[in-house]
Order: C-alpha cells, then sequence, then structure tokens
C-alpha cells in the first residue's frame, strides 16, 4: 500500500467515486484540499458565497441524477452551507458537503474560525461525520457517498480537520459498503403490490398523486405506463413537475395551495389516491381532516417514515417507486370509469388557469408561457422562490424529468441562480432559465459573476414587480392590504448590475418585446439577465389559504 496524506487520499476517493465536479469556496482549513486540487481531473467551480456553492450542488444533482458535491472551509465558510444542506434534507437531493475543520487538538477550545457544523446539521443531513484519523478517510467517502444516493436520498457532511488533511496514512479505497444499521429497501411486498392492483380495479374515481419520488427514482416511464395503461388521471407535487409529462391529457396539473382548481376538485372527490413518491405535506393537504374523506389511500415510498406520517395509508409499499411500478404495471388491468374522465374534463373546460389579458400591463403568466414557447418547453427551469415559482410551476408545462428544479420543503430565496449554475455546469448542451423574483434574486445575485467567469450561458428571467410579491398578497388577502416591509422600489437597476458582472441586461417593458428578449437572450453565449417589469399586485390563483380545505380555494376571477 501507498502512504497519502489526508487531502490525497480525500481527492483521490473522490475521482474513484466518479466526482467530475466540486463547487465551493477557499479558506484556511482546506488550504491542504485545494493544493492537491490544483493537479485533480476534478473541475472546481468557485461561487461567490458558499451558500451558492451548496444551490449549485444541489441543482447539479437534481439535474443530472448524479451525487453534488460542495467544499467550504471551518467556521463561517461552514455555516454558510447551512441553509443549502437543509434545502438539500428537505427535498430529499444527494449531496455531500465537504468542510474544514480547526486541527483536532483544538476542537472545543474556541479556536480561530472554529463551529462545530457537526452538531448544527446533525438535524439538516442524512448522516454526518467528523474525520479524526487520516487512515478513516477513504471509508468515510464511501459510506457517505453510498449513503447519499441510495434509499431516499440526502445530503451527508464530512468535516475534515486541517491536520487529518495532512497526517499521512496508507490509502487503500473499499470496494463496497456493507452497513447492517442501513439497508434500505427497494423491492416492494408482492403481496401488498397484488393488493394495490385489486383496489385499482375496484376504484370508480382513481387519482395518482406523484412526488418528486417519481423523478428521483427515474420512474417517469413507469409512471406514464401506468396511467395510459388504466386511463388514470396524474396530479403532481411540485417536486413531481416533469414525472409526469405537463402536456399530456391525463395530467392535472400541480395540486394544493396554488394548484389547479381540477386537480383540487379531483383529490376531493376521489375513491382512491395512488401516492407515488410524495408525503403529503401541508401544502397539498390543506384542512388535514377534510382531506380525501371519500378516499382508500395507497402509498408507495422508499421512506417508511414517510408512510402515514400525515395521512393514514390504507395500504403502504415500502420500496423504490420505480421497482413497484415496474411489478404493479405487470398486473394491473385497464379501467372502466369514463364518466369519472368525463367530470374531470369538464373542470378543466370550466376552471382552466388563466389570467386577465390585453390591459396594457405585462403578464408573468404570459412571460413563463413565452419561455416555454420559445424554448420548446425543453429547457431546464429553476425557480426562486414566492409568486414566481407558483407562476413557474402552473404556466411552464414541463414534459420531462429533472427539467424543474425549485426549493419545495424549505422554500429557499436565492435557490434559483446558483442551481442554474450548477444545472448548467451539469447539463452543458441544455438551455437553463432561472425564473427569478426581485427579492429572491437579490439574495445570491453575486453569483452572476460565477456564471460570468466559468462562460456558462444561465437566463436570468426576473419577474419585477417592486415587491415580496407573495408575503404582499398575503398582506392583501389577509391584512387589509398593511403592505408592511414588503416593497422593493429601492432596488438596484439589475441591467446595470448585470453590466457589471460582466453579464448581459436587457430590460422588457411591453408585451411585444418579450419574445425578441427572450430569443436574444437564448442567443447569446454568456449569461443574461432580463428585468420584465410586470403588473406589481398581480396575485397567484387559485389560492388555498393556509390552513383551509382545498375545497375553499379563492380566484380572483370567479
Amino acid at each position: 500500500m501507498n502512504k497519502l496524506n489526508g487531502a490525497q487520499i480525500l481527492v483521490e476517493s473522490l475521482i474513484k467515486e466518479g466526482v467530475e465536479v466540486i463547487f465551493g469556496y477557499q479558506g484556511g482549513s482546506v488550504l491542504p484540499i485545494f493544493d492537491v486540487l490544483y493537479d485533480a481531473p476534478i473541475k472546481f467551480i468557485m461561487v461567490r458565497h458558499e451558500q451558492g456553492a451548496a444551490h449549485a450542488a444541489d441543482g447539479y444533482a437534481r439535474s443530472t441524477g448524479k451525487v453534488g458535491v460542495c467544499l467550504a472551509t471551518s467556521g463561517p465558510g461552514a455555516t454558510n452551507l447551512v441553509t443549502g444542506i437543509a434545502t438539500a434534507y428537505m427535498d430529499s437531493i444527494p449531496m455531500v458537503a465537504l468542510t474544514g475543520q480547526v486541527p483536532t487538538p483544538m476542537i472545543g477550545n474556541d479556536a480561530f474560525q472554529e463551529a462545530d457544523i457537526v452538531g448544527m446539521t446533525r438535524p439538516i443531513t442524512k448522516h454526518n461525520y467528523l474525520v479524526k484519523k487520516p487512515a478513516d478517510l477513504a471509508r468515510t467517502i464511501k459510506e457517505a457517498f453510498y449513503i447519499t444516493a441510495t434509499g431516499r436520498p440526502g445530503p451527508v457532511l464530512i468535516d475534515l480537520p486541517k491536520d487529518v488533511s495532512t497526517g499521512m496514512a496508507e490509502y487503500k479505497y473499499p470496494d463496497k459498503i456493507e452497513m447492517r444499521s442501513y439497508n434500505p429497501t427497494y423491492y416492494g411486498h408482492p403481496g401488498q403490490i397484488k393488493k394495490a392492483a385489486e383496489l385499482i380495479q375496484e376504484a370508480k374515481k382513481p387519482v395518482i398523486y406523484a412526488g418528486g419520488g417519481v423523478v428521483t427514482s427515474g420512474a417517469s416511464r413507469e409512471l406514464i405506463e401506468l396511467a395510459e395503461k388504466t386511463s388514470i388521471p396524474v396530479t403532481t407535487t411540485l417536486m413531481g413537475l416533469g414525472g409526469f409529462p405537463g402536456t399530456h391529457p391525463l395530467f392535472l396539473g400541480m395540486l394544493g395551495m396554488h394548484g389547479t382548481k381540477y386537480a383540487n376538485f379531483a383529490m376531493v372527490e376521489t375513491d382512491l389516491i395512488i401516492a407515488i413518491g410524495a408525503r403529503f405535506d401541508d401544502r397539498i393537504t390543506g384542512k388535514l381532516d377534510e382531506f380525501a374523506t371519500n378516499a382508500t389511500i395507497i402509498h408507495i415510498d422508499i421512506d417508511p417514515a414517510s408512510i402515514s406520517k400525515n395521512v393514514k395509508a390504507h395500504l403502504s409499499i415500502v420500496g423504490d417507486v420505480r421497482c413497484v411500478l415496474t411489478e404493479l404495471n405487470k398486473i394491473v388491468q385497464p379501467l372502466e370509469i369514463t364518466p369519472w374522465l368525463k367530470k374531470i374534463n369538464e373542470w378543466k373546460k370550466n376552471y382552466p388557469l388563466t389570467y386577465k389579458k390585453g390591459d396594457g400591463c405585462l403578464k408573468p403568466q404570459f412571460i413563463i408561457e413565452e419561455i416555454g414557447k420559445v424554448t420548446q418547453g425543453k429547457a431546464i427551469i429553476t425557480t426562486e422562490v414566492g409568486q414566481n415559482q407558483m407562476w413557474a410551476a402552473q404556466y411552464y408545462k414541463c414534459d420531462y424529468p429533472r427539467h424543474f428544479l425549485s426549493s419545495g420543503g424549505l422554500g429557499t430565496m436565492g435557490y434559483g441562480l446558483p442551481a442554474a449554475i450548477g444545472a448548467q455546469v451539469g447539463n452543458p448542451d441544455k438551455i437553463v432559465f432561472d425564473i427569478a423574483g426581485d427579492g429572491s434574486i437579490q439574495m445570491n445575485i453575486q453569483e452572476l459573476m460565477t456564471a460570468v467567469q466559468y462562460k456558462l450561458p444561465v437566463n436570468v428571467a426576473i419577474l419585477n414587480n417592486q415587491y415580496l410579491g407573495m408575503v404582499r398578497q398575503w398582506q392583501e388577502l389577509f391584512y387589509n392590504k398593511r403592505y408592511v416591509q414588503t416593497s422593493l422600489a429601492m432596488s438596484p437597476d439589475f441591467v446595470k448590475l448585470a453590466e457589471a458582472y460582466g453579464a448581459e441586461g436587457i430590460r422588457v417593458t411591453e408585451e411585444k418585446d418579450v419574445r425578441p428578449a427572450l430569443e436574444q437572450a437564448i442567443e447569446t453565449p454568456k449569461p443574461v439577465l432580463i428585468d420584465f417589469r410586470i403588473v406589481p399586485e398581480e396575485n397567484v390563483f387559485p389560492m388555498v389559504p393556509a390552513g383551509a380545505a382545498l375545497t375553499q380555494m379563492i380566484d380572483s376571477l370567479a
């Protein structure tokens, strides 16, 4: 065996795991690691803030299906990763976060740039490690990549004291990992799958409710097969968008707080919910004791802790949803549910997603529709959080898995731009658009410099209404229009700011200029920021107020 220092062992182990890119930021405690990376065949993307590194690794992972990797120094460098780690944890994203740490003899002594990042991130990681000896590094890396990507994915953090990075040890990378306490179940119980098929055959008003697990497991094709074979309509969560084609005639759109009326109506009246890789979160169910009161619930998920956590399942199948659907599709039979489909089509006709047009104002919904047309629905879309996110979810018809990236569980403002950078790095031949708000974009707008430095042609479409739009909407509806601290009238000139970073800036104020601006952005081989000046007080509808039942949708056009 050959002896290497800890930094060399780390980098060699990352290469063994197929790591092609790391997003991160330099610092004192990780200097030995960066010195080894200098000669390594791994691309390093230096962001301008560590939070951007975590979100970029997240966007890379979501869009490629590979493990995202980020690296930061100790203390504030590590703590700046926390929001991005929490974002990945809530949305079950495979990511390995590497953090520097003060030398082991100094841990616990309040040394310069010391922070207990292992303790801080324990609730928001699938697992984490403090490596105390160079000899433990190789196995730790192998375990971390195994844990992050298997079962229900989630971030894993590895804390690396500086003396571990510089200390010497014999290097041998493990061929495989066996962990007695961690053995995810991939194949569903045959008896339970058979019972599910029987329940499906008995249903008169079935609905498939698909979540991010469909995308994560690569089960889109199997989901389409199930829906088409049985004619069961499909609704998805925000995380599930793209897992079932947005233009498919059986698609009901997103459900829940800002879902379509017909998706929510279907969930109210259904007699069978087939929940696939979803967790019944509060934005989906609304008032729990009035949710799907007439429905039998089949819940398929790889995480047994997610089943019956929020809504009781009548039949549970623990397993990878792709494996389960493969077996279910073998035995399920076509259904005769013509009256149900007729009713759903009537709802679609009577309650379409729509907005007021032709009033001379630039509408955000129109902009998103135009992005879909110009890109032919093939772009990778990232979003920030707020109204921009919900309009994108409603009006961008996403037909492909891993093409809609958004912070779902945590709702992290500032996610979209660095996630778009990660997606562009992982998919250099695809068009990437970050649909942003003028509030969210300012959380991590410094990452424009990253996109410029690495010649990443990321496009940013700011829906600029000069408000923290979603909070302002709540203030309008529930706080008598008392707009407290939601005005963003004092914001920078985004066009000049883009140009200052070396990107291209475009301002659009009229509908006729939307298409030309989008086409110009796509044809420009560098980052482009478009400042769309939209109507200030446009709202996202439909809307189910927090704690209300799905039947209590607010619609300004009703």
